[in-house]
């Protein structure tokens, strides 16, 4: 590697060891960018962990951080970039904008750059970290060292306190000792082993985090609220006991209260609604990590336009990556747009749903760009046109807006209540990558076409639970839920 090279990219599939090597060269030679970079483990703390870009500035390196996720919402006092300057000392700022509070990525930032200190490449003097966002239109900076957070505290003092607090508990747990830690209810929760153990005895205590965000879990019991019973007794027309970065003062009580009653859902709206068409056709896409989407599926219902009613899939099972994945895309895609045209031409209303149009939205402009020039396959002006138009709901939206979850927003959480159930026991995002594997015979086995039917019906439950979802909302959500302040 020459001293003048502008990109490295670190392979996402070398083993560890080598891709921090590889990283740890990339920075010795001074490369303009590092994408996909491990840093080097800091043995002094046991730190380890990478970054999707490191950025080179003039006096050393900044983490720049890649989120599916919006980091703006319209207001000032952001500081951006455009999203093709890489370089903080450009960054200005934006009167269009206003930071949207994840804590996550600041915490993450903290976390690379004391990396990048350890490791001997930290810019100096300045504790900077970028961030790009779901949209993609701009790069926001955040100052680690700015006293943003509640007291006054900079991102790298509540990072640095988290991880000494962190390492203290591990260090006492493997050492036999008295405890230092209580369960408390965070995101990672959900795709931890541990999460029943910890759900029991948080349910037991009735905790405050089962209903409201790590960060202000915390802040409440600092505040003596460390129950949903002292929160859900709050009156919400008081001032908030807290600064908060999540919900709302007066959703986080609704929810203690709607958690107290065992209610799943409850409206936080007085009238709920969704939008509908003549001819509606519910959507949902199957993807196997960032290797590509294999399965499209879609179900048709309502007004008889000359296509057949009910589930249609459009599928690939060759391993991914794979060019046949252009082949099921673009047939997907030429049958959803003979539906809206045959609609549009007999003079209908046309809606598509989906639950959560993040992923759909990835899959469609990626395989759009991945895929351009293959027969049938859209531009990128057409999947836009699409995805930004009335014909397109995203009814994860509808119930974030309308509702408070107690348990959550995932599909598999509020269809239940729409009285809808899936057949398998064990679907889910995790399951659906083992049945995959098994599919396509991945690593050379032989595919197991038992379980690319069980995608086939988990991925068909799924569009029947959005169309379940969607018209309870229309037809009885108003009867079936109550309204917040009526708790």
């Amino acid at each position: 590697m020459s001293p003048s090279s502008s990109w490295v990219i670190v392979p996402p599939d070398l083993p560890p060891a080598e891709r921090a090597r590889t990283t740890l060269d990339a920075l010795e030679h001074g490369a303009r960018y590092i994408w996909g970079g491990l840093l080097p483990r800091d043995r002094q703390s046991g730190r380890r962990g990478g970054m999707q870009l490191l950025v080179r500035t003039a006096h050393g390196y900044v983490p720049v951080l890649v989120v599916r996720h919006r980091i703006t919402d319209p207001g000032e006092g952001a500081r951006t970039t455009d999203v093709t300057d890489l370089d903080p000392t450009n960054a200005a700022v934006d009167a269009t904008r206003k930071v949207r509070s994840h804590p996550r990525d600041q915490m993450r930032l903290a976390h690379t750059y004391r990396l990048l200190q350890a490791a001997g490449f930290a810019e100096p003097g300045r504790a900077v970290g970028g961030v790009i966002g779901l949209d993609v239109d701009c790069v926001l900076w955040h100052d680690l060292e700015a006293g943003t957070w509640p007291g006054g505290r900079t991102a790298l003092e509540e990072y640095d306190s988290r991880f000494a607090d962190r390492l203290a508990v591990a260090r006492a747990a493997a050492a036999g000792d008295e405890p230092l830690a209580e369960p408390s209810r965070v995101l990672e929760c959900k795709g931890c082993p541990w999460w029943p153990t910890c759900e029991a005895e948080l349910t037991r205590v009735r905790d405050v985090s089962l209903v409201v965000r790590g960060e202000d879990a915390m802040e409440l019991r600092r505040a003596g609220i460390a129950t949903v019973d002292k929160l859900a007794a709050l009156d919400i027309h008081d001032d908030p006991p807290i600064q908060w970065t999540g919900v709302t003062f007066q959703d986080a009580v609704s929810l203690a209260r709607a958690w107290l009653a065992d209610l799943t859902m409850v409206r936080r709206v007085r009238d709920v609604d969704v939008s509908r068409g003549d001819v509606e056709v519910d959507i949902d896409m199957e993807s196997f990590g960032d290797s590509g989407a294999y399965l499209w599926g879609c179900l048709m219902s309502g007004v008889d336009i000359g296509v057949e009613h009910g589930y249609h899939a459009f599928a690939t099972w060759e391993p991914l990556p794979t060019d046949d994945e252009a082949r099921s895309f673009a047939e997907f895609w030429t049958w959803l747009s003979d539906v809206r045209t045959r609609t549009a031409e007999r003079g209908l209303s046309f809606r598509a749903y989906c639950y959560n149009a993040l992923a759909e939205n990835r899959w469609l402009f990626a395989s759009a760009e991945r895929f351009a020039g293959f027969p049938g396959v859209p531009s990128m002006n057409e999947v836009r046109e699409f995805v930004t138009s009335d014909e397109w709901v995203d009814l994860f939206r509808s119930v974030s807006d309308q509702f408070l979850c107690s348990h959550g927003k995932g599909l598999k959480v509020v269809a239940p209540v729409a009285g809808f159930a899936w057949r398998d026991a064990e679907a889910g995002g995790e399951a659906s990558m083992r049945w995959y594997r098994d599919a396509v015979g991945m690593h050379g086995g032989e595919p197991v076409l038992a379980q690319r039917t069980r995608l086939l019906t988990y991925n068909e439950d799924d569009v029947l639970a959005t169309k379940a979802l969607r018209e309870w909302i229309s037809d009885r959500a108003m009867t079936d839920v109550p309204f917040t302040e009526d708790l």
